[in-house]
C-alpha cells in the first residue's frame, strides 16, 4: 500500500509528538494523526519530572539518554516549556532507604551521573520545610522538571516547520498490516509505516499489546514559592512502583515555575475510569504531610486523574511490531513517557533511516514479548 507519507504517527501526546519531530527532520513525509487536543491525553497528566532511573540498565540508559537530549534542547525550549533545572532531592528515611541510597549513588556515579549525598541535617538545609530527622538524601542535579502540554506543542510544532502535516481531531481505529490507518468513518489513509504512539489506548488500535492501564492522581496547590526547591522523591516510592498488581501511593512533590506545587503519586490497575478516587487521594495527601507538614496549611486548587501505559517489565516498546512489519510502536513508557520522549523518538527515527543508534533498541524491541514470556524482565 502506497500513499503521499512515508509514515503516519497515531497520537500527538509529548512521545507522538517528539517522534514526529525526528522523523521530519530525518526527511521522512510525516503526517500526525490525534484523536483530541494535542498533550491533551496522558501527556497533560504527567508530573514533567525529567529524571534518570535504574530500575534496569535498560531503563537507566534510556532515560540518562534521553534527560541528555532535553538538556541539549533546553537553549531552544520557549518559556512556556517551564524548563526548570531545580534537580531531584531522594530522600531516605530510615536504614535500608539509606542502604538503597547508597546503591543509587554506586550506579550514578558509575555512570557519569552527576550525584550529592547528604546527611540528615544537609537534607534540613536542601529542604527546610520536610520534617525533621530525616536519615539522609542523594541528590541528583541535572534532573529537571518541564510542563509536558507545553512541550508536546513545541515538539510539533517543529515538526509542522520541517514539513510534518498534523490532522486533529480526528480518530484512527486501526492501524493496517499493509499499511497506513483507517479513520473512524471507513476511510484510510496510506502509507509505507504507522507508528502506534497511543499510549494507554495503544492495545485498542493494536489488539494484544502487553500494555495496561495504570491510573494515577495529581493534585495542584495554590502559589507557596520556595516552600520546595528539588523535586523530592521518597525512596520508598521505589517500592511502590514495582507493585505491578496493588494499588499504592508514595510522597512525590515538584515546584512549579508558577510557585504551585504538583503532588503525587498513586498507583491502580485494573481500573478504566478517570473519576478521582477520593480514598486514594487522601492516601496520597497524607504521606505528603507525613514528609511536608507544613502543606497541610496550604489550598488545593484542582485534583485530577490520568492512566499510564505499562508494560510487564517496566520498559516501553519501541520499534516494529511483532505481528506486521509496517506497524511501529512507540508506547508503554508508563511514567517516564515525558523524560524518554526525545530518546525513544531518536532510536524509532534511527531504525526507520537505518541510522545506528547511539544506545542499543534491544531492550525495547516489542517481539520480546512474541516469545510468551510475558513476564520478561
Amino acid at each position: 500500500m502506497s500513499g503521499a507519507y512515508d509514515i503516519i504517527i497515531v497520537g500527538a501526546g509529548i512521545v507522538g509528538a517528539a517522534c514526529a519531530l525526528e522523523c521530519a527532520r530525518g526527511g521522512l513525509r510525516t503526517l500526525v494523526i490525534e484523536r483530541g487536543c494535542v498533550g491533551g491525553g496522558t501527556t497533560a497528566a504527567g508530573m514533567g519530572h525529567l529524571v534518570v532511573m535504574d530500575d534496569s540498565e535498560a531503563q537507566f540508559a534510556l532515560t540518562s539518554y534521553s534527560r541528555r537530549l532535553w538538556i541539549e534542547l533546553r537553549p531552544e525550549l520557549p518559556p512556556e516549556v517551564e524548563y526548570d533545572a531545580c534537580g531531584t532531592l531522594w530522600v531516605a528515611a530510615d536504614e535500608e532507604e539509606l542502604a538503597e541510597m547508597h546503591r543509587k549513588r554506586d550506579v550514578y556515579e558509575q555512570h557519569g551521573v552527576h550525584v550529592e549525598v547528604l546527611d540528615g541535617p544537609a537534607v534540613a538545609k536542601a529542604e527546610p520545610n520536610l520534617r525533621p530527622n530525616l536519615a539522609g538524601g542523594l541528590r541528583v542535579l541535572d534532573d529537571a522538571v518541564v510542563y509536558p502540554p507545553s512541550a508536546a506543542a513545541f515538539f510539533l510544532e517543529k515538526a509542522r516547520k520541517a514539513g510534518a502535516e498534523v490532522r486533529a481531531p480526528m480518530a484512527v481505529t486501526a492501524l493496517l498490516a499493509e499499511g497506513g490507518v483507517q479513520l473512524a468513518d471507513g476511510s484510510r489513509i496510506a502509507a509505507q509505516r504507522s507508528v502506534n504512539a497511543a499510549g494507554p489506548w495503544s492495545p485498542a488500535l493494536t489488539p494484544g499489546l502487553p500494555v495496561r492501564k495504570r491510573k494515577g492522581h495529581l493534585l495542584i496547590t495554590d502559589r507557596a514559592p520556595g516552600f520546595v526547591r528539588h523535586q523530592v522523591v521518597e525512596l520508598g516510592y521505589l517500592k511502590s512502583a514495582h507493585a505491578m498488581d496493588e494499588d499504592s501511593v508514595a510522597f512525590n512533590i515538584q515546584p512549579r515555575l508558577t510557585g504551585q506545587m504538583l503532588i503525587g503519586s498513586s498507583r491502580q490497575f485494573e481500573t478504566v475510569d478517570d473519576t478521582v478516587d477520593h480514598a486514594i487521594l487522601d492516601r496520597m495527601l497524607k504521606r505528603a504531610i507525613e514528609y511536608l507538614p507544613g502543606l497541610g496549611e496550604l489550598s488545593a486548587i484542582r485534583a485530577w486523574t490520568g492512566h499510564r501505559p505499562a508494560t510487564p517489565d517496566k520498559l516501553p516498546l519501541i520499534g516494529p511490531s511483532a505481528t506486521a512489519g509496517r506497524i511501529w510502536l512507540a508506547t508503554g513508557h508508563e511514567g517516564l513517557g515525558i523524560t524518554t520522549a526525545l530518546g525513544t523518538a531518536r532510536l524509532l527515527a534511527d531504525m526507520l533511516l537505518d541510522r545506528p543508534p547511539e544506545i542499543s533498541p534491544k531492550p525495547f524491541a516489542p517481539s520480546r514479548f512474541s516469545r510468551g514470556d510475558s513476564s520478561h524482565g
